[in-house]
């Protein structure tokens, strides 16, 4: 797939539109549609997105994606999309009326001979343009125009937001099922004060990302990715109460269980499957080790009861 951050003159395409937070089951959809169009007639096949989310543009808001950014454009490229342009959402964008980002950009750069939209896209100021609009001007600008209705999993429909808002509530269990994958996050191993330790649970330590939406707060079943080995673990994702209360960014502490090794300042992938618990202060060490230990034999028992979770 070839990545262009500017506009230039790539006429006959089948082009999907979309920013495609998460790639999530729905997102596969849409764009596997715009492929198989330009796959039918001999065509490229053409993402026009952004950099940043719109909002973080119009509404000064700091980015909390579903996944990192770099891994939104190689899910992209793995639905067998040719060319994504990667554009910046600035002023001139913000300011293009609905009609004029359809005749100024899309048919003037473009000359789609397919569009391919979820049901739900807006686009141009004030978000004008819609599904509709894009439907009305096919025969004047010559396109044929494709929506993808609301794709559904067991009565859920799949959306960016639904799925932001079972990260939020930390309900793990069913993400798969409209993401794709595991919600995860990935960040290098910082040390840490080493209490873990002193009571038989020692952890790889990662700061949580600040463009990822935060999951609640807690203990959590995962799996951890180290060096294409996936390793069983449990999580601990807060502020550290027990021991000091971060004021800071979030710290996610990883206990992989029957694994041994130093794994300072090196990548690691952290899977959320299942939330054991909210985060609580104990009044000691002892206390907090003893809660430790029944965290563990329930995420013991969960991956011998789930098998494939470490697939």
């Amino acid at each position: 797939m070839q990545i262009f951050e500017k506009l230039d003159y790539n006429p006959d395409l089948s082009l999907c539109l979309g920013f495609f937070d998460g790639v999530h089951q729905g997102h596969k959809v849409v764009l596997k549609n715009a492929v198989n169009l330009a796959k039918q007639c001999s065509l490229k096949s053409a993402v026009i997105t952004f950099k940043e989310h719109p909002l973080c543009y119009l509404q000064n808001r700091t980015p909390q994606y579903i996944i990192p950014p770099q891994d939104r454009i190689a899910l992209i490229e793995a639905q067998g999309i040719d060319y994504i342009y990667l554009l910046d959402f600035d002023e001139d964008i913000a300011d293009l009326i609905a009609a004029d980002y359809l005749k100024d950009v899309l048919v003037k750069y473009f000359k789609p001979r397919f569009i391919t939209t979820g049901f739900n896209h807006f686009f141009g100021a004030g978000k004008k343009g819609d599904t509709s609009m894009l439907r009305s001007y096919q025969n004047e600008y010559g396109y044929k125009y494709f929506e993808i209705p609301p794709i559904t999993y067991d009565n859920t429909l799949i959306s960016s937001s639904k799925i932001r808002q079972l990260v939020s509530e930390g309900s793990m269990d069913n993400i798969k099922n409209l993401l794709g994958t595991n919600f995860y996050i990935k960040g290098r191993v910082i040390t840490g004060n080493r209490i873990g330790r002193t009571i038989s649970f020692p952890t790889a330590n990662i700061q949580y990302p600040d463009n990822i939406i935060k999951a609640s707060r807690g203990v959590y079943i995962a799996v951890v990715e180290l060096d294409d080995t996936k390793y069983p673990a449990i999580v601990n994702l807060g502020k550290r109460p027990t021991i000091q209360n971060c004021s800071h960014n979030l710290l996610l502490e990883a206990h992989l269980l029957d694994f041994e090794g130093n794994i300072y300042d090196r990548d690691i992938k952290v899977s959320f499957l299942k939330k054991i618990r909210n985060e609580q202060k104990f009044s000691s060490l002892p206390d907090l080790k003893s809660q430790l230990v029944k965290d563990e034999a329930f995420a013991r028992e969960f991956f011998i009861q789930n098998k494939t979770a470490l697939n």
